[in-house]
């Protein structure tokens, strides 16, 4: 009997970027001069960096009171990440009273679909992709995604050779599977199993 070929697809988180505001003015250069984790060179960026060693993150901070952090894997290290910025600034004197409301701008997930990929195909067969093998060894393939419970949204992927795959530009990890599974249904149109 013929063995089945089933193509293993895996995907997982590997970075949140989110976004959110502290509803207070914060003293950049006090918090550059107290504490050792930072970075801030106002002549050639506005904010000051903070990198926090766990969970692994860093974040940009802004005059404002907006951060935008990014590193974390999962919602709950985004949010023990902000409670580490909020701690900081105790240090300093600044007290955030109320519970910053967190946005996720983007994750960036990674994974594989289980196949090997001919890229100079693809680029040929899908729509939307820019592929230059002489600047990089990957094909970007952006995607429109109609979702049932998500509504529309866009996603990127940078598809590889061996099946190795990188999607970016989704705001859940809901959006990150089932973009994953319009790029398996839109692959097998093209890619054939091979025959054992």
């Amino acid at each position: 009997m013929a063995k089945k070929t089933s193509s293993k697809k895996e995907i997982k988180v590997v970075n949140i970027v989110v976004s959110t505001s502290l509803e207070h003015d914060i003293p950049l250069e006090k918090m550059a001069a107290t504490l050792s984790n930072t970075e801030y060179n106002p002549e050639q960026f506005p904010g000051l960096v903070i990198r926090i060693k766990e969970p692994k993150t860093s974040a940009l901070i802004f005059s404002s009171g907006k951060v935008v952090c990014t590193g974390a894997r999962s919602m709950d290290k985004v949010e023990e990440s902000i409670k580490k910025i909020i701690k900081s600034l105790e240090k300093i004197g600044i007290k955030i009273t109320i519970k910053p409301e967190i946005k996720i701008q983007n994750i960036v997930a990674s994974g594989a679909v289980g196949m090997d990929l001919n890229l100079n195909v693809l680029a040929m067969k899908l729509q939307n992709t820019e592929y230059e093998p002489e600047q990089f060894p990957g094909l970007v393939y952006k995607l429109d995604v109609d979702s049932k419970t998500e509504g529309k949204f866009k996603s990127t992927f940078l598809l590889f050779s061996n099946g190795k795959i990188v999607c970016t530009g989704t705001k859940s990890e809901k959006q990150v599977h089932e973009a994953l599974d319009l790029l398996i249904i839109n692959l097998k149109k093209i890619v054939k199993p091979k025959k054992k």
